[in-house]
């Protein structure tokens, strides 16, 4: 029976979801804290786990399994349980979750334990934490990350911060612990506690009074910069062997990790041994890349985690570039994270996964609402750093859905959430993907999707900035006229693509695979001259940051005209970083601005140069505080000069930022063109061999 089925479905029969499910569940069995579990960067959980990883490899059949060597900063977490007895003897032994930093007791130690709410700086006032332990409370979705409240703790000279998640993550249950990546310093120590036990603290600290409790703690938490540990990879050779597809995920984990990551790393060896025991001979090489270090990877940097993919496709393997036509990178597949599945992608690559979208059958139990795909990519996952070297990817999307707020990051990230439909459907839908990826001559990149996104960012600044100087203003028509231009040869250059890719035409491969290795590459210089984050992590374009800045310090110099200085504060809040220019101490703002701005681009990895401009308002923000507690704060004069000039200095980064864009689309318009050209002399080559 199998022989008459199709390529694809006979791929998709040989899938074992059961057998995906089991390596997902055996992946738990390495851990670096015996009690909550933890494969974390660099530790020995994570090598042996890679070391497991790499035998299944070999026993499905794949060749030229590697164990590649990448540098990290390690972190391995043994221990972190208090213990406190309360006024009628009563021991509670509370456990600690943690965070990548450096604290070792020896044995169990006491401290005194401080419960200072959300650990911003004013609630410092008049209180010694020195050597003490500082209990705040966090919501890192809504308010700031967990570095700006410990490093304020570090300053002060607390020994460790404890942070509960008010909010935001780990809402599933109150004995929920929560760990996330930490961004900042090994020396500023912190660990993490459920509500639950947050509580408790908190009630025998007002039932005593005090603002401080004796506990004692026994905790191992280290950090060992520049360690080694190893991305797992491994292939079935293709026919075209200087072309590749990627499948990847990661293998590090917080607590068990069974949907992050385990599921994704096991499933891309289910559909890689599916395509083994079927027979299927690929025209590209496929591999299978276990990534290391994905949660983090590298002491305080603002970018912290992605550090196996990013070492993996920049310092490890950079003839990949220019080779691997698609990574399909997996996170959290077997949960349904909405009603509706989606796969993410590069802008490039959505037109050819709608297409593809259409005929897939969505089972009703899976995603009741069928499949769509979004773009552009994220920066949560592995596929931003794959991308931006130049290789198209993809990821499931995963982020959106009520399980980022529940489940991840905490012990409950385990097989009770396990949908087994959700499972079966993303191991055939990218079986399906991958084989028909396999089956192009050329990769299916259409430019004019990212274009048409970046015209209508363009069209909105120019709506926003109707006010703004003439030197400004005139640059923006060239740049959509230019961004027009280079919409139709996208356009025209993806039907080209199109014709050589019908499965009807028989295209000479050795003739197309110059012409592949150009889209390649402008797919690449798309990703460096376009792709930038702003000051929260989010992908926009160049001219993104200086445009929002604009508006806020517009909004608030009208605010501030009006003596509404509430109203100037609230615009100011959302300027870069500024928001944590309120909350925190100058020394904090700062290490947090100048770790990005000024770092070693192998320390900033995949946000190195993505962020071009800051304004520092700190002390404006202060000074504004204070007359805002004022009954009659008297003249603004000041104040208002200091945003305009503010103003002008973003103006200057707008008007540059938009010219290095017409500039850059310019460059882009003459490689499309060279594209062109090139399918053109191919199409002559090959109607001259039909005559």
């Amino acid at each position: 029976m199998i022989e008459n089925l199709n390529i694809v479905e006979k791929c998709v029969s040989c899938l074992d979801i059961r057998e995906s499910y089991d390596l997902a569940k055996r992946m738990e069995q390495e851990k670096t804290n015996p009690a909550l579990g933890y494969r974390t960067a660099g530790s020995l959980a994570e090598r042996n786990t890679g070391d497991m990883l790499c035998e299944e490899m070999k026993k499905a059949g794949l060749a030229q399994v590697e164990k590649d060597r990448i540098t990290v900063d390690a972190w391995e977490f043994k221990k972190a349980v208090m213990h406190y007895q309360d006024k009628d003897g009563q021991l509670r032994k509370i456990q600690l979750g943690a965070y990548q930093t450096d604290f070792k007791t020896d044995g169990f130690e006491k401290f005194e334990l401080v419960y200072l709410g959300k650990g911003t700086a004013a609630e410092y006032q008049d209180i010694d934490v020195k050597g003490k332990l500082v209990l705040v409370e966090i919501n890192q979705r809504e308010e700031w990350w967990i570095n700006y409240p410990v490093y304020q703790a570090h300053l002060k000279g607390a020994a460790a911060l404890i942070a509960v998640q008010s909010r935001g993550y780990a809402q599933i249950d109150d004995t929920a612990l929560n760990a996330q990546d930490i961004a900042g310093p090994a020396d500023a120590p912190a660990f993490s506690i459920s509500r639950r036990d947050a509580q408790w603290l908190k009630e025998q600290l007002d039932n005593q009074q005090s603002r401080e409790l004796w506990v004692t703690l026994e905790a191992d938490s280290r950090v060992m910069p520049e360690c080694k540990t190893y991305n797992i990879t491994g292939q079935i050779q293709g026919k075209h062997k200087d072309r590749m597809i990627v499948l990847s995920a990661h293998y590090d984990s917080y607590f068990d990790g069974f949907q992050d990551d385990n599921c994704a790393v096991s499933m891309t060896f289910g559909i890689i041994k599916a395509l083994i025991d079927s027979g299927y001979q690929p025209r590209y090489t496929i591999a299978v890349c276990a990534l290391a270090a994905e949660e983090w990877g590298v002491c305080d940097s603002k970018f912290d985690w992605s550090t196996g993919a990013w070492n993996q496709v920049f310092r490890v393997h950079p003839e990949w570039q220019g080779r691997v036509i698609a990574d399909l990178n997996f996170e959290l597949p077997a949960h349904a994270h909405n009603t509706k599945d989606a796969i993410r992608s590069t802008y490039e690559y959505a037109d050819f996964l709608k297409h593809f979208c259409e005929s897939i059958n969505v089972p009703k139990e899976a995603y009741p609402d069928g499949l769509t795909v979004l773009a552009p990519i994220e920066t949560w996952s592995d596929d931003f750093s794959i991308a931006i070297s130049g290789i198209p990817s993809t990821v499931n999307d995963f982020s959106a859905g009520p399980f980022m707020e529940t489940h991840y990051h905490s012990q409950y990230d385990n097989e009770e959430f396990y949908q087994e439909a959700v499972y079966r459907f993303h191991h055939e839908l990218y079986t399906r993907l991958l084989v028909t990826l396999d089956q192009l001559t050329l990769p299916p990149l259409d430019f004019s999707r990212h274009f048409l996104a970046m015209k209508s960012s363009v069209a909105d600044c120019l709506a926003a900035q109707s006010n703004a100087p003439a030197e400004v203003l005139e640059e923006i028509p060239a740049l959509l006229e230019s961004i027009s231009k280079v919409c139709e040869s996208a356009d025209l250059l993806y039907e080209k693509i199109q014709e050589i890719n019908n499965p009807t035409v028989s295209a000479d491969f050795p003739m197309v695979s110059g012409l592949s290795s150009k889209l390649l590459h402008i797919f690449r210089k798309m990703q460096d001259y376009f792709v930038r984050l702003d000051w929260q992590d989010a992908v926009c374009f160049p001219h993104a940051a200086a445009s929002q800045n604009l508006c806020h310090l517009e909004q608030a110099v009208h605010a501030l005209e009006s003596q509404n200085i509430t109203a100037a504060l609230e615009a100011l809040y959302e300027v870069d970083n500024n928001c944590y220019a309120f909350l925190f101490d100058e020394e904090v703002y700062y290490h947090f601005t100048e770790y990005i701005l000024h770092q070693p681009k192998d320390r900033l990895m995949w946000g190195a140069g993505r962020i071009l401009h800051h304004e520092n308002l700190y002390g404006l923000v202060q000074r504004l505080k204070e007359l805002d507690q004022m009954a009659i704060p008297g003249s603004l004069d000041v104040e208002i000069r200091r945003l305009e000039a503010a103003i002008r200095r973003q103006q200057a980064y707008l008007k540059d930022d938009l010219h290095y864009m017409k500039q850059s689309v310019d460059k882009i318009q003459a490689l499309i063109n060279d594209c062109l050209e090139t399918s053109s002399h191919y199409n002559k080559e090959k109607n001259g061999e039909n005559q």
